[in-house]
C-alpha cells in the first residue's frame, strides 16, 4: 500500500508570516496536532506542532518581550520537516516516523504539498484491515 492510499487532503497551512496565535487558531479549529509551514511561493519550508507551541508558552517567550501573540510562525517552527513522496510505501513512512520519533509526514511531489499522513491514517487501515 502506498502513502496516497492513506493521506489526508487536503492540508491546512500556515505562512511564514502568520503569527503563532494564528497557528493556534487553526490547530484548534481543525482539529490537528501540527501545521505545515509555506513561504509566499507555497513550498513548505517547516512545520509547526502544539508542542512546539507548549514548550514556547512553559520555557516564557523564547525571544526575550516577544510573546506568542506577535511572535511569527518562521520564527518557533521546526524548518524543513521529513517529507515522503505519494508512492512510497506506507511500511517505509511508518518506519520513518519511528525513527525520527514524529507522528506524521507530509507528502510531497514535485517539491509541493499533496497530502498529510499520521500514525493515526496507519492504524485505523490496520484496524479496519487494509494493511
Amino acid at each position: 500500500m502506498r502513502v496516497a492510499d492513506l493521506m489526508q487532503q487536503p492540508v491546512v497551512t500556515v505562512d511564514t508570516e502568520g503569527t503563532v496565535r494564528d497557528a493556534v487558531v487553526l490547530l484548534s479549529e481543525d482539529h490537528i496536532s501540527a501545521l505545515p509551514v509555506t513561504d509566499r511561493t507555497g513550498k513548505m519550508v517547516g512545520v509547526v506542532s502544539t508542542s512546539d507551541i507548549l514548550t514556547a508558552e512553559a520555557e516564557g517567550a523564547p525571544l526575550g518581550t516577544r510573546d506568542l501573540e506577535t511572535m511569527t510562525v518562521a520564527e518557533l517552527m521546526t524548518p524543513r520537516p521529513i517529507t515522503v513522496s505519494p508512492e512510497t510505501d506506507v511500511k517505509e513512512a511508518a518506519q520513518q516516523m519511528l525513527y525520527a520519533d514524529v507522528h506524521r509526514l507530509f507528502v510531497t511531489a514535485d517539491d509541493r504539498l499533496v497530502g498529510v499522513i499520521s500514525t493515526t491514517d496507519i492504524v485505523r487501515a490496520v484496524a479496519r484491515g487494509f494493511i
